[in-house]
């Protein structure tokens, strides 16, 4: 098969602190594991949501593919992810409950060439969690630096 495609929202793991994380499948239509294989799938404004105890990820920017035809698929449009019952079932509970989102952290072909979604159960940082993270990032690549010159 292929390469593996490993697309990210870098974006999320600033913004948000990742309490458990998911691995789903996606159900596509036709044109879009094409993109998907070439790379041309954007994840970072996206999010998931409920709708009839199923759960769909939203906003999930997938280029439409340039050889396509009229059949082509809509750049932007819901996707259901694919979970056991009992994965959904605890994931809806604590949205409800606690407050959580769930948001897509990778978009990432596997070894049989499938498309899959690894979803976090999250929760927003507020600003000053995000200004210590930046700290802890500076003071790791500072010690990576001074470590490699000895």
């Amino acid at each position: 098969m292929l390469k593996t495609i490993n697309i990210l929202n870098k974006r999320a793991r600033f913004d948000y602190e990742i309490i458990e994380t998911f691995t789903a499948g996606i159900v596509l239509a036709g044109t879009e594991i094409k993109s998907i294989r070439l790379g041309k799938a954007n994840i970072t404004e996206s999010f998931c949501e409920f709708s009839n105890n199923e759960l769909f990820a939203i906003n999930t920017y997938i280029e439409e593919y340039t050889f396509g035809n009229q059949f082509n698929h809509k750049a932007r449009s819901e996707r259901k992810l694919l979970l056991n019952k009992r994965e959904l079932k605890s994931l809806a509970r604590s949205v409800q409950a606690k407050g959580l989102t769930i948001i897509p952290l990778k978009l990432f072909t596997n070894e049989k060439g499938m498309a899959k979604l690894q979803i976090g159960l999250c929760k927003g940082k507020k600003t000053y969690d995000k200004r210590e993270s930046l700290k802890e990032q500076d003071t790791k690549r500072d010690l990576e630096r001074i470590k490699k010159s000895f």
